[in-house]
């Protein structure tokens, strides 16, 4: 169910409904508010792609054949919508790399379940003490 972020058809998420009876609050879906706030250039807003089935629950970023930001909301994780996200990217776009920040194991391993493999190279984040590695498939 990816489509693309730019297409006005995009339905925008509405949650309230999900926590009307929680007693405490799990925090504020996130997916909808990254991209209205991160990505507020046009030209960006055309490479991103949206998981969306009624609601809007994880999206992907791309340069060329380069997997700039993949991402899904922690309440939506391990559901199945990042493995369409980036088998989206493979078959469209045919996604052949990445940068994913050294520490995040899972992501990691993640990638290299679609046959994505760790280069050796590593570069710091830029604003942060944290590496990024370079993943190719």
């Amino acid at each position: 169910m990816c489509c693309h972020a730019y297409d006005k058809n995009v339905r925008r998420p509405f949650f309230s409904q999900l926590f009307k009876e929680a007693t405490f609050s799990f925090g504020e879906l996130q997916v909808v508010s990254l991209i209205d706030n991160y990505f507020r250039k046009k030209e960006i807003l055309e490479n991103i792609y949206v998981f969306d089935d009624g609601l809007i629950k994880g999206f992907l970023q791309m340069n060329g054949t380069e997997i700039c930001k993949l991402y899904v909301d922690t309440f939506f994780q391990c559901k199945g919508i990042g493995r369409e996200l980036i088998e989206y990217a493979i078959k469209e776009f045919h996604a052949d790399n990445l940068l994913a920040l050294e520490k995040n194991t899972r992501a990691i391993s993640f990638y290299q379940r679609h046959g994505f493999r760790l280069t050796g190279q590593k570069q710091f984040e830029e604003g942060t003490t944290e590496y990024l590695v370079k993943m190719e498939k």
